[in-house]
C-alpha cells in the first residue's frame, strides 16, 4: 500500500488490523510508524512503483512465495509500503504490514552494531584476538586436505574480533561446503537451539578452521560468536544486550529471538514443499523461546521494525534523538574490509562487491547482474528477507517474505524494481 492508499485499500488494512489485535499482548508497545509522503515528493515513480506491486502480484499468482511486503523510503520517508499475498499458505489471512517473519541472517547487522558500540565503549579492539574474551579459540588449528587426509597445522595469526565482522575469521557454515571440515560441522550438534552460547562457542573453537584468518571471505557463524563475545563483555545474555542497547532505543518493539503466544496470528510461513523442487522446507518456530540466542540468524522482525534500524543506518547511527553507532564507526562498517586480495569463496557476494563489518558493500557500478550504487551496503536472510541502504540515492528498502529456495531470484527481482522507480 502506497502512503497514498486508496479507501478501498485503508479499509482492508482496517479490517485486518482488527482481525489481529486480538493476537497481541494489550499492554505490549507498539512499532511506531515512519513518517510517510507520496512517491513524488520524494523522487520516486508512482507507476513504476506500481508495476512493482504488479510484478510479485505476478509472482505470488504462479506459486513462487505465499506474500511478500516490501517498503521503499527515500529521503528519510516511506514512499511505498505494501503487503501482497497471503501471511501463510495454509491460511486466509492476507499478508499485513505487521506479520512477523524469521529475518536469519537480517541478524547479523544488528549484531554486528552491537559489538561496535561496544568498541567506541572501549571494551573491546577490532584487532583483538577471539580468544582473549573466549579461551578456546586459542588452540584452534587449521583443517588442510593433504593426500586424502585432513592435517591439522597451527594458524599463521589469531583470528581477531574484525576477522569476525568481516567472516575472514576461518569458520564456516555447515551449508556453505563439503569438504571434510565442513562434514564436522554437519555431524555436530551446532544447529542446536537447546544449547547455550557458550556451549556453541566452545564446540565452534573444537573444529578446525577451513583457512588461516584473514586468507579467504567464508560466510560462517562468525556473528554468533560475536554473540557470545556480547555476552562475556557486556555480563548480559546476548538477547537482554540487545534490547537495552539497539531494539529498545530504536523502538523496534516487535523485535526478539521469539515473539508471543499471543502474536500466532501474525507468522508469515513458506510453502510446506518448495515450490520449484519440492524440497521439505522447515524453518524454526517463531513462538518457541530458544536456549541458543543465535547473533548470526536468530532473530524474528516486522518491516516497519526493521525499517526503524535501517533509517538509523541511513541516518549516521541516530533516530529520533537515539544515537546507537558514530557516524565514522558507522562509515568504518560500511567500507570494504576484504580489498584485491582476499579469496571470496561462495556465491553470496555478486561480482562488484566486498565485504565490510557487518554488511556487503558495493564496490562498482557495473558488474554485477543488478542496478544500484556504488558505496551501497545490504545483507539478507536466508528464508527471503533483504534490505539495502543507498546513501548515494538517499534511499533504503526493506523487503520481507518466507520464501527460502526463491530468495536470489526475489532479491534481484525487487532490486530491479525499485531502481527502476527512481527518478
Amino acid at each position: 500500500m502506497t502512503a497514498q492508499a486508496s479507501a478501498t485499500a485503508q479499509a482492508s488494512a482496517t479490517a485486518q488490523a482488527s482481525a489481529t489485535a486480538a493476537h497481541r499482548p494489550s499492554t505490549s508497545p507498539k512499532t511506531p510508524p515512519l513518517p510517510e509522503s507520496r512517491p513524488e515528493t520524494l523522487g520516486l515513480s508512482r507507476p513504476r512503483l506500481q508495476a512493482m506491486s504488479e510484478a510479485f502480484r505476478r509472482e505470488i499468482d504462479k506459486g513462487t512465495v505465499p506474500g511478500v511486503t516490501v517498503l521503499v523510503a527515500r529521503h528519510g520517508q516511506v514512499g511505498w509500503f505494501e503487503a501482497l499475498g497471503k501471511q501463510s499458505p495454509t491460511g486466509s489471512a492476507p499478508m499485513a504490514h505487521d506479520s512477523i517473519f524469521r529475518i536469519f541472517s537480517m541478524t547479523k547487522p544488528i549484531v554486528s552494531v552491537g559489538i561496535m558500540a561496544l568498541v567506541e565503549d572501549g571494551h573491546l579492539l577490532l584487532a583483538d584476538p577471539v580468544a582473549k574474551f573466549i579461551p578456546e579459540f586459542a588452540d584452534q588449528k587449521v583443517g588442510v586436505v593433504s593426500g586424502g587426509k585432513l592435517e591439522l597445522v597451527p594458524p599463521k595469526r589469531p583470528m581477531t574480533v574484525q576477522d569476525l565482522l568481516r567472516h575472514t575469521s576461518g569458520l564456516t557454515y555447515e551449508h556453505q561446503g563439503d569438504g571434510p571440515v565442513h562434514k564436522i560441522y554437519q555431524d555436530s550438534r551446532v544447529r542446536s537451539r537447546k544449547i547455550t552460547n557458550a556451549e556453541h562457542a566452545a564446540l565452534v573453537a573444537s573444529f578446525p578452521l577451513v583457512c588461516h584468518p584473514g586468507d579467504e571471505f567464508n560466510y560462517s557463524r562468525s556473528t554468533d560468536i560475536l554473540g557470545r563475545i556480547i555476552e562475556v563483555v557486556s555480563g548480559k545474555s546476548l538477547g537482554a544486550y540487545l534490547a537495552e542497547r539497539i531494539l529498545a532505543p530504536l523502538q523496534m518493539a516487535e523485535t526478539g529471538f521469539a515473539t508471543a503466544e499471543a502474536n500466532a496470528g501474525r507468522l508469515a510461513e513458506p510453502f510446506a514443499a518448495d515450490p520449484w523442487t519440492g524440497d521439505k522446507v522447515a524453518l524454526f518456530n517463531m513462538l518457541e523461546q530458544p536456549i541458543m540466542e543465535s547473533g548470526g540468524g536468530g532473530l524474528v522482525s516486522t518491516a516497519m521494525d526493521y525499517a526503524r534500524f535501517a533509517l538509523m543506518l541511513r541516518n549516521g547511527g541516530t533516530l529520533d534523538g537515539n544515537r546507537i553507532i558514530g557516524r565514522k564507526t558507522l562509515e568504518l562498517m560500511a567500507s570494504d574490509h576484504l580489498g584485491p586480495h582476499v579469496v571470496t569463496n561462495g556465491t553470496l557476494l555478486s561480482p562488484g562487491h566486498g565485504f565490510g563489518l557487518g554488511f556487503a558493500v558495493r564496490r562498482e557500478a557495473g558488474i554485477a547482474p543488478f542496478p544500484g550504487s556504488v558505496g551501497q551496503y545490504f545483507w539478507s536472510g536466508i528464508a527471503g528477507t533483504f534490505f539495502w541502504i543507498d546513501p548515494k540515492e538517499d534511499l533504503f528498502v526493506v523487503f520481507m517474505s518466507q520464501g527460502p529456495g526463491q530468495r536470489d531470484y526475489t532479491r534481484t527481482l525487487v532490486r530491479d524494481l525499485v531502481y527502476a522507480a527512481v527518478d
